[in-house]
């Protein structure tokens, strides 16, 4: 099978980062992308360390939310490798605050950075896989992305709104040779709680207790990888009780809006 490109977002740190070297290990190209070139460099440097040479690794610096930028970056990366196989969609910001103490411009960055940004860079390369008859498109959605819980309004929002876009987009290139897989993680041992924004904005910088208690980030970049290999629709991710509320909001959603509320008193 000829070495295939993948393109990750959001591959500075946490998943992006563990998905990256699990590539790297199978002997795909990379593109990395996110907005800090520092850790990507640190990231590419893993990834040759995991087997790659030099040249098939590309750090390739880029904010989703600048939108017309975004197809130079796809005509740099077909300049360098000629095509793009995999497009995993994984740039991203959560949240941690009560709906009345969140500023709109909290809700404009994580609709601009989680919704937006994805779709525009996955209209970017559409065409290239169209043209081709082939090619992979992933998004890291969330459980959150189909369950409704305290102090993410924001986030819920914007992983529901992918979940529809990517899926919709599927039935659209149905038969065509492209494929769409979204990822829905629970828990993962990752930052981004501590990178989360509060409610005025800034990074909300404490780590919950159910992030720490989460699955490890390279088990779950194990299942991302064989769920993409097999081009699985919808790969769900995580090991805790967050995973058991995707079947109960199926069965009862009465039910699980009542764990919801139990839980949100709790805390």
């Amino acid at each position: 099978m000829p070495t295939q490109t993948i393109w990750i977002t959001g591959a500075s740190s946490g998943i992006g980062e563990a998905l990256a070297v699990r590539f790297a290990r199978d002997g795909a190209r990379l593109v990395l992308s996110a907005r800090r070139e520092s850790q990507l460099e640190r990231v590419a440097e893993r990834c040759r360390e995991a087997g790659l040479e030099a040249d098939q690794v590309l750090v390739l610096p880029l904010d989703v939310t600048d939108w017309e930028g975004l197809s130079g970056a796809v005509q740099r990366v077909l300049d360098t490798f000629g095509g793009i196989d995999l497009l995993v969609n994984n740039a991203g910001v959560s949240q941690r605050s009560l709906c009345k103490d969140t500023d709109m411009s909290v809700y404009q960055k994580l609709m601009d950075v989680d919704v937006m940004g994805q779709i525009a860079l996955t209209k970017a390369v559409l065409p290239h896989m169209l043209e081709r008859g082939s090619g992979h498109l992933a998004v890291t959605a969330s459980v959150a992305g189909k369950v409704g819980v305290p102090q993410r309004t924001g986030y819920c929002a914007a992983k529901h709104a992918v979940m529809g876009f990517f899926d919709a987009l599927r039935a659209e290139v149905e038969g065509q040779g492209v494929h769409v897989s979204t990822i829905t993680p629970g828990f993962i041992r990752t930052d981004i709680s501590r990178n989360a924004l509060a409610g005025d904005g800034k990074a909300f910088g404490q780590e919950d207790e159910d992030i720490a208690g989460g699955m490890d980030v390279n088990e779950c970049a194990e299942v991302i990888f064989k769920g993409l290999k097999a081009k699985k629709p919808e790969i769900p991710v995580g090991k805790g009780k967050e995973m058991a509320a995707l079947w109960i909001k199926r069965i009862s959603p009465n039910a699980l809006f009542r764990i919801v509320r139990m839980q949100n008193r709790k805390n």
